[in-house]
């Protein structure tokens, strides 16, 4: 790595910007320093962007891309230990979590890989006599991709993969948390020959400047944004003076919902793990756990057995089920939201900032476990973004379901029963992009991904993500020979 990690921009390493320092949240050392950046790169990565769109032949070569897109798989492929390594200590997850992120970018990869080559053709048909009309789907041109510090490398991949297979040059931004992380999957783009400088550029910003650039821009034709709703919504607003492409993932605050006939010994240890994965910073950790009134005393008591035994630990320590949140910040905030939904709920568990024992120097957080009646109460309504859950009880199929849906979310969810058909039906009236069924958290790059309501719009991974960055352009031809007869 550079001394002080830098950005990726039109082929080039760029140091530019003040130094800053990567904090490892587990014991709140420095892991290393790097340039932040901010609307100077997004500018320079902009230009460099279209101009690459303009005048290589990345947007109009399928196999280039095809070829490209398979090259940086097997490249990062090779590096999967070094940056799952990295990602570990930047953020925080724990290492085996941080290397599935990484080895699943690969796969992710390799399906956009193959659709670049399956994806790119139209259609064609006679549409009157003499009168041929075809499609073609075209790159939208150049794509802006601003991606979070939870997973940065698979959230990274799941825009960037299907945008590089559509043609579109791109820029992304990455965020300060991960900035060691990001140069090193920087290093592995620009060791791809086969992608043309200023084709993929990539800046780490600390600040709220050069994604906003990004937004506003008028040679910027698409933006893939994931993070939080609010930040979702204004990105809606500016994005809307040049009427460019979206696709936003958003919040979520996904409901487990538990039904009477649910396998208890399944469902307690899926519903700790839907909270301690990426250390309860996912936007479908189930914040949420419904349960049915006739097994609630015994759901309620397994499940604050079975968190308050939960171990913390560091990235590299192989018996921990929790690492550390991001930063200090976000425990004491994350606890703040635990204090006051204690004033109107039930504490079945009151975890809290670790203070003592071998872990206060870092940012790390005992799960909360808090009982309430009321949808309407902040803990319910607002993304919490760490390991504190709500246990709610509900009455029938139609309680439980308006439960679930009693928020402006509607990214994911979970149904736990015995009988298929019943936890199909509920699914079915669950308002969500994605519904588990006696499972959490399964995710593919065959099918799509995305939420409806305030979890945003738009679909990443399976056979539409490439539509989210291609324009359909329709061509007509008259043959006036023909028609004259």
């Amino acid at each position: 790595m550079n001394t002080i990690a830098q950005h990726w921009i039109n082929g080039q390493w760029t140091g530019s910007g003040s130094v800053l320092e990567s904090i490892n949240p587990a014991d709140g050392t420095v892991v290393g320093s790097f340039y932040d950046g901010g609307e100077a790169e997004a500018s320079a990565a902009v230009d460099a962007a279209a101009a690459a769109f303009a005048t290589t032949e990345w947007a109009r070569t399928p196999s280039l891309r095809a070829t490209a897109l398979s090259r940086l798989a097997d490249t990062l492929e090779a590096r999967v230990p070094e940056v799952a390594a990295m990602l570990s200590r930047e953020n925080g997850k724990l290492l085996g979590e941080t290397t599935w992120e990484v080895s699943g970018a690969v796969g992710w990869l390799r399906y956009a890989a193959a659709s670049a080559r399956t994806q790119t053709a139209g259609r064609a048909a006679e549409t009157a006599p003499g009168q041929y009309t075809h499609s073609v789907p075209e790159p939208l041109g150049v794509a802006g991709i601003i991606s979070p510090w939870n997973s940065p490398i698979m959230l990274t991949v799941r825009a960037l993969g299907p945008a590089l297979a559509a043609g579109c040059t791109v820029v992304v931004k990455l965020p300060a948390q991960t900035a060691l992380t990001n140069e090193l999957f920087a290093q592995v783009l620009a060791s791809v020959t086969e992608i043309p400088a200023g084709v993929v550029s990539v800046f780490t910003e600390s600040g709220n400047t050069g994604a906003p650039f990004l937004v506003s821009s008028d040679k910027v034709d698409v933006i893939n944004y994931t993070g939080s709703t609010p930040v979702g919504r204004r990105i809606a607003a500016a994005a809307s003076t040049t009427l460019k492409r979206l696709g936003l993932e958003l919040g979520g605050k996904a409901p487990m919902v538990i039904l009477p006939d649910a396998d208890l010994d399944m469902v307690i240890p899926t519903v700790v793990q839907s909270l301690v994965l990426m250390n309860g910073q996912f936007c479908c950790t189930g914040s949420r756990v419904l349960v049915h009134r006739d097994i609630a005393g015994q759901v309620r008591t397994r499940l604050t057995d079975a968190l308050a035994q939960v171990r913390l630990g560091s990235g590299d320590d192989e018996k921990a089920q929790l690492g550390p949140v991001i930063d200090r910040a976000s425990a004491e905030r994350v606890d703040a939201i635990a204090e006051e939904a204690a004033s109107y709920g039930t504490v079945l568990l009151r975890g809290g900032v670790v203070t003592d024992g071998p872990l206060p120097a870092g940012a790390f957080y005992r799960p909360s476990l808090i009982e309430v009646e009321r949808t309407d109460v902040r803990i319910v309504q607002e993304e919490v973004f760490g390991p504190v859950q709500t246990f709610e009880v509900f009455d029938d199929e139609d309680d439980a379901v308006a439960k679930a849906n009693a928020t402006i979310y509607g990214l994911a969810a979970s149904v736990f029963s015995s009988d298929s058909m019943k936890a199909r039906r509920i699914a079915r009236r669950i308002r969500t992009g994605t519904v588990w069924i006696n499972t959490w958290g399964a995710i593919s790059e065959d099918f799509e991904e995305g939420g409806v309501k305030g979890s945003g719009y738009g679909y990443l991974c399976g056979p539409r993500a490439i539509e989210e960055f291609q324009a359909l352009k329709v061509y007509v031809e008259q043959d006036h020979t023909q028609s004259a007869h």
